[in-house]
């Protein structure tokens, strides 16, 4: 007889949603300002390869492993310098593009540091 799965947190389900969501959209959003938006060079620049060390993380949090949603949400900081740096300093549009960045940066920080916390609540059950 096989022992019944444990009802799934809903909220657990939703910061791996959230993490998720806001790792793709930074992703995008990093493409897009480089290649088309808000580029340093027209016609685009090597700083798009930025978002190559985001596409790391995605098939970790996307297997829902632990220890991908602790170091994302350490190398998210470098993210988030950047936005700062480049929301003081650059003009519009370049300069909305990094606040934007800088809340995705924020709401992945937040969505995976409460995911682990949950999760470990969850396990102590």
């Amino acid at each position: 007889m096989h022992a019944p799965h444990p009802t799934p947190d809903p909220a657990v389900a939703a910061t791996r949603w959230l993490a998720t969501g806001s790792l793709i959209a930074l992703v995008v959003l990093c493409l897009a300002w480089e290649l088309a938006l808000a580029p340093v060079r027209p016609g685009g620049s090597w700083l798009a390869l930025k978002a190559l060390p985001l596409c790391i993380p995605l098939a970790g949090i996307l297997k829902n492993r632990m220890y991908t949603y602790r170091w994302v949400s350490l190398v998210i900081w470098l993210y988030f310098t950047e936005g700062v740096v480049r929301g003081w300093g650059d003009k519009p549009p370049s300069q909305w593009l990094a606040w934007g960045e800088i809340a995705l940066c924020l709401l992945l920080f937040t969505a995976c540091t409460l995911h682990v916390r949950l999760r470990q609540r969850n396990a102590k059950k």
